[in-house]
């Protein structure tokens, strides 16, 4: 009988989780599914908000969370799907963060908490439990975790530093 690591399965439990709470918001955007807008109503939200070009910005959204969700829920390319993820969730924290802190308010605590859940496992990594163990970790090398994180952290502050700019321009009192 096989003995089970607790926190291989840990990991087994949080990534799963984790991936499919940010698979169903992606899917939101991307779809319309569980009553989401679909590429056409988050095109406009992303426009509304500030983020420009609006449908590359609601695609590219969409899969950081879906496609970042999914691979994290199968423990496959760890370190590229938890910094597609926190990358998405930069961004979704930019949005919340002049609500302040509480999500209850519009603020940031609950994008914050996908971001920094998806940024640990993909540093952390997946786990025996996983894709990525099955295949010796063919997508899950040290070097990817240096390039994924770093990609995505400098794709984010592109992001969310073009949109401050663009709407200190629509509204220069804007602080």
């Amino acid at each position: 009988m096989a003995c089970f690591n607790r926190r291989d399965l840990g990991l087994l439990v949080l990534r799963v989780g984790t991936g499919a709470v940010l698979a169903a918001h992606g899917t939101q955007k991307l779809a319309g599914w569980f009553g989401g807008g679909g590429i056409e109503g988050t095109t406009a939200a992303m426009e509304a908000m500030g983020f420009h070009p609006p449908k590359h910005s609601a695609v590219a959204a969409g899969l950081g969370e879906a496609g970042g969700g999914v691979l994290l829920a199968l423990g496959l390319a760890t370190p590229a799907a938890g910094a597609a993820a926190a990358g998405a969730m930069a961004g979704a924290v930019a949005v919340h963060a002049p609500a302040g802190f509480f999500a209850q308010g519009g603020g940031y605590e609950y994008p914050a908490f996908l971001g920094f859940t998806a940024a640990a496992i993909g540093l952390t990594g997946p786990g025996r439990y996983s894709v990525d163990h099955a295949t010796r970790h063919v997508f899950d090398r040290p070097w990817m975790v240096a390039l994924a994180f770093a990609g995505s952290a400098v794709a984010a502050a592109a992001v969310v530093g073009k949109r401050a700019r663009g709407r200190v321009e629509i509204d220069p009192d804007t602080t």
